[in-house]
């Protein structure tokens, strides 16, 4: 079975709470505090696993969890960090914030590694608490809270080319043809339920992979029949070759066709519609056209090339005219290049702590020249954003930006290049 989609629930883990205690020992009468900090909770963390070609196993496991930081203790003792977990996907998962439906990471190209929600920080036991006029604090920072997420799981194949076509014109015929893939085939339609991968040797190139996404009908944008299932798939391709039946075998009319499955992919996502195409005008092999009369060929090449759609008369059956169309499909990828298509950072799970209306202050550290940023929102936010990601970075930026800290900064006078210290953090400050 083949498994493009999957909803599941994930949970990073809760931050162990801080200690409150105090040294009881015979020969020390006033024993200060000593309770431990909290440990970190466990991150979520997904992780491309090149075995994996479908999301299958996410249809019987559908909740994640990391493990919870553990409590600090008594002497100082600092609580154990709650063990990260680590979800293995197929190379091409996009997950999705599942109610929005906004993309939070695409597992594709050098984005191998993904800590998707960071677990909780551990609270500060009571000995941080400890002043010259408080001497035996009795509290203890507590853990911060975990952070849940529903995601949206969607594989979409990573391919140069997309196959499309309405069902039976022979595209599943074409591509075991041309490449190394074996679909099965049989004659009534969405034959192909999926999306087969072929790789093209092509002598004198790097070659390309060609994805066969099944037979399309009317209707297919708004999901009638499998219509979304398929789709997705192609949203990554950079060229496609729109195969059609120009002997009209079914009794259809070819160009009809094309239109008609442009106007699907337009109505999908028209981003993909204007993708470059080329026509494969199949089964010239079964086409018998009468003397004088203009063939089905010279018509759909009259219909399209002049809007700069090259059509390539090819028998899948016979292999007429293959390779001339595969050389062409490979120069217009050459002259599109190797990036990959990748889906951009729309969601960042930072959102769902929101911006808390805890107390923070904003000084100018004068012995240290620096400006200091503090306070339980701060620490919270920091506790919860990886900054080691450029999209969390800059969330974090805005965060300064949206609740004034960066006001407060520039009214104390700080300039381009001078430091901003934020719990053991240091930053240098740039508009």
């Amino acid at each position: 079975m083949f498994a493009d989609r999957a909803k599941i629930y994930v949970r990073s883990g809760k931050g162990g709470d801080g200690h409150v205690s105090f040294r009881r020992e015979k020969y020390v009468p006033n024993g200060g505090p000593d309770g431990g900090d909290g440990g970190h909770g466990g991150d979520v963390i997904f992780e491309v696993d090149e075995g994996l070609n479908t999301l299958i196993d996410f249809r019987h496991i559908r909740k994640y969890k990391a493990e919870d930081g553990q409590e600090g203790g008594k002497r100082n003792c600092r609580g154990k960090n709650g063990n990260d977990i680590v979800i293995k996907v197929p190379e091409g998962t996009v997950i999705k914030e599942a109610e929005s439906g906004q993309v939070i990471t695409d597992m594709s190209g050098e984005n191998k590694r993904v800590v998707l929600l960071k677990g909780g920080r551990g609270g500060n036991g009571n000995q941080h608490y400890a002043t010259s006029t408080m001497q035996a604090p009795k509290y203890a920072q507590p853990g911060q809270p975990a952070i849940e997420l529903e995601l949206m799981l969607e594989l979409k194949v990573i391919a140069d080319v997309g196959l499309v076509g309405f069902p039976n014109v022979g595209k599943s015929t074409f591509l075991s043809r041309v490449t190394n893939a074996k679909p099965k085939i049989a004659n009534y339609h969405f034959t192909t339920l999926n999306p087969n991968l072929g790789v093209v040797d092509l002598e004198g190139t790097k070659g390309f992979v060609i994805a066969d996404i099944p037979g399309l009908i009317e209707g297919a944008s708004e999901g009638v029949g499998l219509g979304h299932e398929f789709l997705r798939h192609i949203e990554r391709t950079k060229v496609i070759i729109h195969i059609v039946d120009a002997a009209g075998t079914e009794g259809r009319d070819p160009i009809e066709d094309i239109y008609a499955i442009n106007k699907e992919l337009e109505a999908y996502n028209p981003d993909i519609a204007k993708r470059p195409q080329v026509i494969a005008a199949n089964k010239i092999d079964a086409m018998y056209t009468e003397e004088g009369e203009e063939s089905a060929i010279d018509a759909i090449k009259k219909e399209f090339e002049p809007k700069g759609i090259a059509v390539y008369p090819i028998s899948a059956v016979s292999g007429e005219g293959l390779k001339e169309l595969l050389y062409h499909v490979n120069e217009m990828l050459e002259s599109i290049g190797e990036e990959l298509i990748l889906f951009e950072q729309e969601y960042f799970p930072e959102r769902k702590t929101g911006y808390s209306n805890e107390p923070y202050t904003v000084i100018y550290d004068e012995e240290e020249d620096e400006y200091v940023v503090e306070g339980p929102r701060i620490e919270k936010m920091l506790g919860y954003t990886n900054l080691e990601s450029e999209k969390g970075f800059a969330f974090f930026q805005n965060f300064l930006k949206d609740t004034g800290i960066l006001d407060e900064l520039e009214a104390l006078g700080i300039q381009e290049g001078d430091t901003v210290r934020m719990y053991g953090l240091s930053f240098d400050y740039y508009k």
